[in-house]
């Protein structure tokens, strides 16, 4: 026997598909009492969050095991298997491990490092051996990603990972107040929604802007990091907080001469926002900073 997974995430994925694919606690159940029942697996476990649905399973044959998982996931899903194939991956034995401290690490995060994950695989756990689908195999794995994923986060400060430019630049426009203090009803803008634009948007949001508007080419991409900064660090009950909201990129002129300070960092080739655009912005608002990232 061995270990397999596959799954979909937002690596690999649009957001209407990962929306349309998600599963809730019944389904979940439903999928991992069929998983057992179908003739490759073994043992099975659901990791189901926003951003990823993974079918981990102990088969004893691969592409029998692929196959099934597959057909399994789009029934339960309600996606169809045709449409959904192009957008599944597959780890098998060693890889299947790596991947999943990966994801324990927050590495295959959206915000890359953010801790939410390890919560979010004690439950796969915990709801797989609630439902007996967990043996040897599976208990041994997702614990042991458990005690790599906690590792990662207490000794490495991944969490951490990608803010010192972002934070260099915000003390810079804090003018040597702290920049908690300085950030305070401050509206950002990232241009951008990858994982270097999600770790600056958690930054700004960590620091406790009041806004970050999020603009990307593919507005899914951008509702999808909004909907994670909002759930993350959205106004509580005492009304202290940061809002997201989202922006096609035509209104970024726009929305530059309302911005205190915006971070580009896209995949494009050139600088997004030129000269012209800032000098046209401090013109419409003062004061504004801007911060470009190269990809």
């Amino acid at each position: 026997m061995s270990l397999l997974v596959v799954g979909l995430s937002h690596r690999s994925a649009p957001v209407s598909v990962l929306e349309r694919a998600a599963l809730n606690a019944d389904a979940q159940a439903k999928l991992l009492q069929d998983t057992l029942a179908a003739e490759p697996a073994a043992e099975a476990a659901v990791l189901a969050t926003c951003n990823r649905i993974e079918l981990y399973a102990d088969v004893d044959k691969f592409h029998a095991g692929v196959a099934e998982l597959s057909t399994l996931l789009a029934q339960h899903s309600g996606v169809g298997l045709d449409e959904l194939t192009p957008y599944l991956y597959v780890h098998y034995e060693d890889r299947a491990v790596h991947h999943l401290f990966s994801v324990a690490c927050g590495l295959d995060s959206m915000v890359v490092g953010e801790g939410q994950i390890l919560g979010q695989i004690k439950d796969t756990l915990a709801r797989a051996q609630d439902l007996h689908s967990a043996g040897k195999l599976l208990n041994d794995l997702f614990q042991q990603a458990l005690r790599v994923g906690k590792r990662a986060h207490s000794e490495t400060g991944i969490d951490r990972a990608g803010q010192s430019l972002v934070t260099f630049g915000l003390e810079q426009l804090a003018l040597g107040q702290p920049v908690e203090a300085w950030a305070q009803g401050k509206r950002a803008l990232v241009i951008g929604a990858g994982s270097m634009s999600s770790l600056a948007a958690a930054t700004l949001a960590r620091a406790g802007v009041a806004e970050v508007v999020v603009a990307n080419r593919t507005v899914e991409r951008a509702e999808r990091l909004a909907a994670l900064l909002s759930e993350n660090f959205g106004p509580g009950p005492a009304g202290a907080g940061t809002t997201a909201r989202v922006v096609p990129m035509d209104a970024v002129a726009g929305e530059l001469t309302r911005a205190d300070v915006a971070i580009s960092c896209t995949g494009a080739t050139g600088l997004v926002l030129g000269a012209d655009a800032v000098r046209a912005a401090v013109a419409g608002r003062t004061p504004t900073a801007g911060a470009e990232v190269p990809a």
